[in-house]
């Protein structure tokens, strides 16, 4: 029992007495004479109507907070009974009082207008008038009573509709009602548990497995995931290589070894994620990633590129890495396999192993940058982009597979060199394609003119010079 509770329920029992004995002075106070009323309020008499005010607005506030305690069914019959024993006992009264002798009885005709007539019916009017108080005062307690219900209503087919989570409920009324308010904020409680752990669960998914990917598959979550999901799209595969990493690695104590892969991959992986795309592996010294847009990935890999130098510039301590990138454009199936007890999300694809032998061009000619031309021909026409033929690449099917190596990595100076000797390049890997090595050979020497320090061009420059040399 609440204290505030207390101290009204000790106020109301000592007022009670003196509230007892000052009645009859009230009573005295309403003096009928035959006629009607007289009132004639003594100083006691209206000390007696104060205390009368009071210990009723005490006992009714305690009667209202004892209903809180109770369940819904008593509460409807404890503010009901009061009302019907005083509604039945003025339906008593006021059919009889018709034929009852006395002061008191006649005063009350005389003020209700009831006559003594054997056909007079005004004491039924008033019963009737009596009546419809009565049912619009039981309808009024009934409401009050079950309003609660309302909510606990609304309550429900909002918690079922998974719109209340993140609010406690209110119900109000008695005692049956808070216990349902308690309940249905357990169940909010541990709604908001579940939703956390399953949004903290999907955060450490993301980890592991890319947001990107979930969107591929049509998924919103890792839970969704069922072994055998797949989905066939075009899609960018962006292959970086960070070459010397394995062969420093060996030099370097196992956490070393971890720092240095680890310093450069988070480097590369944040600048991957910018360009919207998506880690689908690590593969010790390397990333396979995927990209919706073929523009979105070249411009991560010049990010890439750029951000490694500035890398290797900062931590000189340790020898430099060199990246290279490989970048393809195809269908890619995107799906989960595995068994029931190990799920893993890949991509499965010939573009992943075109871009994987595109990698091996790369190392073999000294580019830093390789384009596939699906990949060039998927650009939007308004993209500024320089490029070069660097060769083709041969599959095993005969097919040949035409390589561009980007030129917008290089500096502004270098870049503007290599523009304009393009043509010229192009025709010497033409040439050596065509095994016109001679005509190679000095196309490539003309270019090492203007630009000595172009791999590429040296590359093709030494192996014509070796044709050359086995066929004389």
């Amino acid at each position: 029992m609440k204290t505030s509770t207390k101290i009204l329920l000790i106020t109301t029992i000592l007022l009670f007495v003196p509230n007892a004995y000052l009645t009859k002075y009230l009573i005295a106070a309403v003096v009928p004479t035959g006629n009607g009323f007289i009132l004639n309020f003594t100083p006691l008499a209206w000390t007696s109507l104060a205390f009368q005010v009071v210990w009723n607005i005490l006992f009714t506030i305690l009667f209202f907070r004892f209903l809180k305690t109770q369940r819904l069914s008593n509460v409807i019959f404890l503010s009901v009974l009061p009302l019907t024993i005083a509604y039945g006992a003025f339906m008593v009264y006021i059919t009889a009082v018709k034929t009852m002798e006395g002061k008191l009885a006649a005063s009350v005709r005389t003020t209700l207008n009831i006559a003594t007539e054997t056909k007079a019916y005004n004491n039924y009017l008033w019963a009737g008038l009596a009546t419809l108080v009565y049912l619009v005062a039981l309808f009024l307690i009934i409401i009050f009573s079950c309003r609660p219900l309302s909510k606990v209503e609304n309550a429900a087919r909002r918690l079922g509709d998974g719109r209340m989570r993140y609010d406690d409920f209110k119900i109000g009324g008695g005692k049956q009602f808070k216990e349902i308010e308690n309940s249905f904020n357990k169940i909010n409680y541990n709604y908001k548990e579940k939703e956390n752990k399953l949004r903290q669960t999907n955060l450490e998914a993301q980890k592991f497995i890319p947001k990107q990917f979930f969107k591929f598959l049509g998924k919103n979550s890792i839970a969704e995931l069922e072994l055998g999901n797949q989905v066939k799209k075009s899609a960018t595969t962006l292959f970086c290589d960070l070459k010397s990493a394995t062969n420093i690695s060996r030099s370097l104590s196992l956490e070393e070894n971890f720092n240095y892969i680890n310093s450069y991959l988070k480097v590369v992986a944040p600048l991957i994620r910018r360009f919207d795309g998506f880690i689908d592996k690590y593969l010790g010294d390397g990333v396979l990633s995927v990209f919706s847009k073929p523009q979105d990935a070249i411009e991560c890999a010049h990010a890439i590129l750029r951000a490694i130098d500035v890398k290797n510039k900062s931590q000189k301590e340790l020898p430099a890495i060199d990246a290279r990138i490989s970048i393809n454009t195809g269908e890619i199936i995107f799906g989960i396999v595995g068994d029931e007890e190990r799920k893993s999300p890949t991509i499965i694809s010939d573009v992943v192993n075109l871009a994987s032998k595109m990698e091996e061009i790369n190392l073999y000619i000294g580019t830093k940058l390789l384009i596939s031309k699906a990949s060039l021909n998927e650009l939007p026409q308004n993209y500024d982009f320089d490029y070069r033929y660097t060769g083709a690449l041969s599959l095993d099917d005969g097919t040949q597979i035409p390589l561009f190596e980007s030129l917008n990595y290089y500096p502004k100076t270098k870049k503007e060199k290599l523009k304009k000797l393009k043509n010229k390049f192009e025709a010497g890997v033409r040439a050596y394609n065509e095994r016109d090595y001679k005509a190679a050979k000095e196309t490539f020497s003309y270019v090492l003119h203007y630009v000595s320090d172009d791999r590429p061009s040296f590359v093709y420059f030494n192996k014509a010079s070796e044709k050359l040399k086995e066929a004389a």
